[in-house]
């Protein structure tokens, strides 16, 4: 079997399983769910598109660049995962079908890496996206990274406006003194 093949049946299977995690909030297009599993599926993509040079010439700018991006990824993810996990309080009194259980906080995280930027694991996928489009910069993974960036967005913003109907006024106010993904930035 070619490597084609291998990677069409990787991505087949793992759309699979992207699909039934995002099974409920696929029907609702105004959830944040519905928009990151285009992220997804634009991350694993790209990833699948660069994975065969993903460790050729591993001194070069380009790939200590890549590693440095996919490494922040890490970074990120780990210290939002913790905080969202541990300070958020995920509880099913919470009541909204599309949110995944993980989601469903009832309390709003606004310190560590909280206090910099609102969405550190939506940063991270960002993060993971643009590390994977630097391994090998061609016009598909030009338009994969770029696709991952606006669903990421639009992710974002449909659970901002989810978090100001759960939290009101709080989530307003804490948007007004954070930023999206990038901490001073973005």
């Amino acid at each position: 079997m070619n490597t084609s093949a291998i990677k069409l049946i990787v991505f087949i299977v793992a759309t699979g399983f992207l699909t039934y995690v995002s099974r409920k909030s696929l029907r609702v297009v105004s959830s944040h769910g519905f928009y990151r599993f285009f992220a997804w599926e634009s991350i694993l993509a790209l990833i699948l598109v660069n994975i065969s040079v993903w460790f050729y010439n591993p001194f070069s700018v380009q790939q200590i660049a890549s590693w440095f991006i996919l490494t922040s990824s890490l970074v990120v993810l780990g210290l939002g995962f913790q905080q969202f996990y541990s300070m958020g309080h995920p509880s099913d009194m919470r009541h909204d079908a599309t949110l995944l259980s993980l989601e469903k906080t009832t309390t709003l995280v606004t310190s560590g890496i909280y206090h910099y930027i609102r969405h550190p694991l939506y940063a991270s996928l960002l993060f993971l996206a643009w590390g994977a489009f630097v391994k090998d910069i061609t016009w598909y993974s030009v338009c994969l990274a770029a696709a991952a960036t606006i669903s990421l967005v639009a992710t974002a913003k449909n659970e901002e406006c989810e978090c100001i109907r759960y939290f009101g006024s709080a989530y307003e106010e804490y948007m007004t003194r954070t930023k999206m993904f990038i901490p001073y930035l973005f």
